[in-house]
This record gives structure tokens, sequence and C-alpha cells, in this order.
């Protein structure tokens, strides 16, 4: 063992042990060419029958909490101090990948297996935290399993039905053993004051890191949304050879002149240095209405504006509001963009950032576009950390392909971020 090197690259993830569970977690639940791991289902529990398994063959404490949270803590040597979690989900889409969620909490296990070969005994509990049901493909319903567990979630959520069988989530829960009542009368099921910190690592669910050609990276934070669900634009219909330009209010052209405009908005945003994103993913026209020989009298779209920043989102939602009063003008048309629903950003601990950008031999800071469990965490006022793993492929289909080289990396700097810990523990 070198001695010129600090103890954060002398402690090295448990890899075979990674690699086991993953082989397990595939052959489990593999459905066709696509993983299947339905939330409260018998793939998201057989996942979670593999972590409890390896766990308690480690010697870790086994928990599992009124709505199916699955902690395997490793005990530290002050018992009452605030304890660190790093979690992730177990469950998947439908037809999704093996490592989506699962990544990060086979991470814990390979850093808990990594510290207990090396007979270190941290400050604090160090617990992995397998969380139920972050996917809202399910039950159109975010973060089950986090939300529920800090007692967020609306009861009438116990009402929404799973998509293919109609079973309800109450109905689920009981099936599977667990507690509705937990979610009925809002009950917190975990203290944030007894939790020091939150760690998650995740691949990458985009290309970023792919183009960059770097192996993982620090997320700056989780982008919140601004989101006009129900925008119109409102125009007349007319036939498409007997209506000259100057007469026309056509509502397909001026929300098309709407779109090209925000593209130019969100180039000017990216220019200057904010993070931003920009989405238009439905656009329709009336089936019982339009016509190859009509100009379109209505359309019916979506603006998403996506940032770490909420003033940035404000900033360009108004300047959406203000461009379709201007363009509609233009047209002769009257856009109606209704209401915004919003998400809020969740940033990440800047202490926690700092430390895991020092770990990584090529440090690099992103966003996350896409949400996870440590949204709640970071609400509840819990320091919070992710990292990315680089991902081939895109994420939520079956051919997401995480090398294990990278995994290792990423892990790597997780057991850094605990050996050495920036953030004191508080009573």
């Amino acid at each position: 063992m070198r001695e010129d090197l600090p103890i954060s690259k002398l402690i090295h993830p448990d890899i075979d042990l990674a690699a086991s569970l993953f082989t397990a977690l595939d052959a489990a639940t593999r459905r066709g060419r696509g993983i299947e791991r339905d939330s409260y289902g018998a793939g998201e529990q057989a996942a979670h029958d593999i972590l409890r398994s390896a766990a308690a063959a480690m010697g870790l404490e086994i928990a599992i909490d009124a709505i199916g949270n699955l902690s395997m803590t490793l005990p530290g040597r002050d018992r009452s101090a605030p304890r660190i979690l790093i979690g992730s989900h177990l469950d998947s889409v439908p037809q999704g990948g093996n490592f989506d969620g699962a990544a990060g909490v086979v991470a814990g296990l390979s850093a808990l297996s990594a510290l207990r070969q090396a007979g270190i005994v941290p400050g604090c509990d160090i617990t992995t935290m397998a969380i139920r049901a972050e996917e809202s493909a399910w039950f159109d319903i975010p973060y089950v399993g986090s939300a529920g567990a800090f007692g967020l979630l609306d009861p009438a959520c116990l009402a929404v039905p799973r998509f293919d069988d109609g079973r309800s989530l109450e109905e689920t829960f009981v099936a599977q053993g667990f507690d509705a009542e937990a979610i009925r009368t809002r009950r917190r099921l975990h203290d944030p004051a007894t939790i020091r910190a939150y760690l998650e690592l995740h691949i990458e669910q985009g290309p970023t890191l792919v183009q960059a050609g770097l192996p993982a990276a620090v997320v700056t934070g989780i982008r919140g949304c601004k989101r006009f669900r129900n925008a119109r634009c409102i125009g007349e219909y007319a036939h498409s050879g007997a209506v000259a330009r100057p007469f026309r209010r056509d509502a397909v052209a001026a929300t098309v002149a709407l779109l090209h405009h925000m593209e130019a908005v969100w180039l000017r945003e990216e220019a200057s240095g904010a993070d931003l994103v920009f989405t238009s993913g439905e656009l329709t026209t009336d089936p019982a209405m339009h016509g190859p020989s009509k100009v379109a009298g209505e359309t019916r779209f979506v603006l998403d504006i996506r940032s770490i920043s909420d003033e940035t989102m404000t900033r360009v939602a108004a300047e959406a509001r203000d461009a379709a009063a201007r363009i509609g003008a233009d047209y002769r048309v009257t856009f109606d963009l209704g209401a915004t629903s919003d998400s809020v950003p969740a940033l990440m601990d800047a202490r926690l950032r700092a430390k895991l950008m020092t770990l990584l031999d090529q440090p690099y800071e992103m966003a996350s576009g896409a949400g996870h469990d440590a949204v709640i965490f970071a609400e509840m006022g819990i320091p919070t950390a992710m990292i990315f793993v680089r991902n081939e492929s895109g994420s939520h289909n079956p051919d997401e392909a995480m090398d294990m080289v990278d995994f290792t990396i990423a892990t790597q700097a997780l057991i850094g971020l605990l050996l050495d810990f920036p953030i004191e523990a508080s009573r």
C-alpha cells in the first residue's frame, strides 16, 4: 500500500460486489429487451430483495419503513449523531435499463463494503437507502418513497391507479404489506434533523459526459420547471388558396413564430452563461377541424422552461408572454398561454460540491435536467450532493450502457467524500 497517497485513494470500491449485484438485478428483472422493476410491484420487490440479501451478508443493519424504503446501515462510532445517507431508487420505467437508479444504491453498498473490508468505523452511521417508487411511470406520482418518507404526499394519491392493472396505490400498498395510513395521516417516517447529508450517485441521462469524454461529473443542481401546460393560439379557419397573407389569421404560422423567437431567447441566455433548456413537446391542431386546404384557426401547445435559477425561469416566462402579445398582434391572432405549473430548482450543497470536485481527476460540473429523489432531501433542508456517471445511449430505454470503469471513478469519489466529510455532524 502506497503511503504517499491520501486515504481517499487507498480505499477502493468493492467492484466485485457491484458487478455481481448488477448481474443479479438484470437476471431477475429483465423482460424481453428491457428491465421492468415496477414500482411497488414484483420487479421492484425483487430488486429490494437482492440488495437486502447482500447487505445482510455484509453484516449491515437492515430496516424497512412503513412504505417500504429499505435502509442498510454501517454503524458509526457515535450512534446518536446524525447519519449520512447514500441513496437512490430501484424501480424502473417499463422497458427501461439496468442502471437508472440502481447504480446509486449499488454504489452505496460498494462503498460501505470497502469501508468494512478496510476496518474503518465511520464517525457516524452511514446508511445506503433503496428508495421506493421514484419513477412516476407506474402511478403518475413522482417521488412516492422519498416524499412519503417525510410526510409530503397528498393523501389523495392513494386513489391514483396503476397504469397497467388499474389497482390504486392504496390497494397496491395493502397487497405488498405496507401501511397506507402513513400516507393518509402524512406521518413523517424519517426526521431531517437526524440526517447529516444525502448523497446520490446516478447515471447521466443525456449525452453531455459522452460528448465531453469525461467519466463523471458533480451536479450543480436539479432544474426546476415553469411549464405553460395548456397554451393556445386562436386565429381563424380559412381557405388556403383563397385568402392572401395580409388577411390571414394563421394560428400555426403565429405559433411557429413564437417558438422561433423563444429559440432565439434560449441562444441568448446560453451565450450570457445562464442555465436554461426550452422545449415545446406538444404542438397540435384540431383533427376535427384541420385539413390540407385550410389555414388553421387554432393550435394547442406546451412551453417547458427549465433552469437551476428561479430568476432565469421567471425572466424567460415573462419574455414568452411579451412575445406572445407582440407576435399575436403581428399575425392578427390571440395567444392564451394560461398559468404555469411550477417546480422549484434544487441546488446542491456548495461544500459537498467543492469537495467532490477535488476528488475527481477530471473535475467537471453540470446541472441535472431530470428529477431525482435528491430534490426532496434538498427541499427538506438536508445538505445534498449528486455525482453523475457517464452513460451511453441515454436512459429510460433498454440500451443504457454504463462502463464499470466510470462507475468505479465516481464511487471512488463518493468514498473519498465519506472519509473526509466537509459538514460537521450536529445534534
